[in-house]
């Protein structure tokens, strides 16, 4: 058995990515290897984190008692943690769960899409404005499907050029969902709008986290 640092664990709703608004499962394992200048789970990164350590067995065990069948996998950055292929797998063997990772786009996700049953990923791609964009592993938008999502979040309006250019020099509305979302307070909504109109991009929406809305932004467990 392999053994994770869990630092959050709760029922909610999911705030963003293609299953918005619908229930799921936290799992949230500590740890992350960047350092986003907007980051709102700074708190879970670092190494001493307080955790409660859990196998692959008995996170499943508390996500199938819970009854609700899809799993949200963040951090942090989840695909960091040590033997996090054996809680995929773990997932994969119970048909009745569905599970999506949040990861930020610096970990290569091959190897966690070739399992069989394999999740879908959430992908980030870190713009100029987080601090982290040299970070970015662009070869794994060569393994995306249907299934999975890019989130582009904005700091700036100026920012959604170089979404424009990756999303078409990576074909990747032709692969999976593409979403734009401002970072929380920096850059307004109707701004982000306007430029999807202008620029006529079809293939693009925006999102706004809706767990923030809902609950005080910095509320944690929801």
């Amino acid at each position: 058995m392999s053994v994770f640092n869990v630092v959050e664990k709760f029922v909610s709703i999911n705030g963003e990515g293609q299953h918005a608004g619908e229930l799921a499962v936290f799992i949230r394992l500590r740890g992350c290897n960047l350092s986003c200048s907007y980051c709102d789970t700074r708190w879970a990164c670092t190494a001493d984190a307080p955790a409660e350590e859990m196998t692959e067995t008995q996170i499943v065990d508390y996500v199938i008692s819970t009854g609700v069948k899809r799993v949200t996998l963040t951090g942090g950055e989840p695909l960091l943690s040590p033997h996090v292929i054996d809680l995929l797998k773990a997932f994969a063997a119970n048909p009745d769960i569905f599970v999506e990772i949040e990861t930020n786009g610096s970990v290569d996700i091959h190897p966690f899409a070739a399992i069989d049953n394999p999740p879908a990923f959430t992908l980030d791609y870190k713009l100029a404005g987080s601090g982290m964009e040299d970070k970015m592993l662009l070869s794994n938008f060569d393994v995306l499907t249907a299934k999975d999502t890019v989130k582009f979040v904005c700091s700036d309006v100026s920012e959604l050029d170089k979404v424009c250019k990756i999303v078409d020099d990576y074909r990747i509305s032709d692969k999976c969902t593409c979403l734009i979302s401002p970072v929380f307070g920096r850059i307004e909504p109707a701004d982000m709008v306007d430029y999807l109109i202008d620029h006529k991009r079809n293939d693009i929406r925006l999102q706004l986290q809706l767990h923030k809305f809902i609950w005080d932004p910095n509320k944690r467990g929801v």
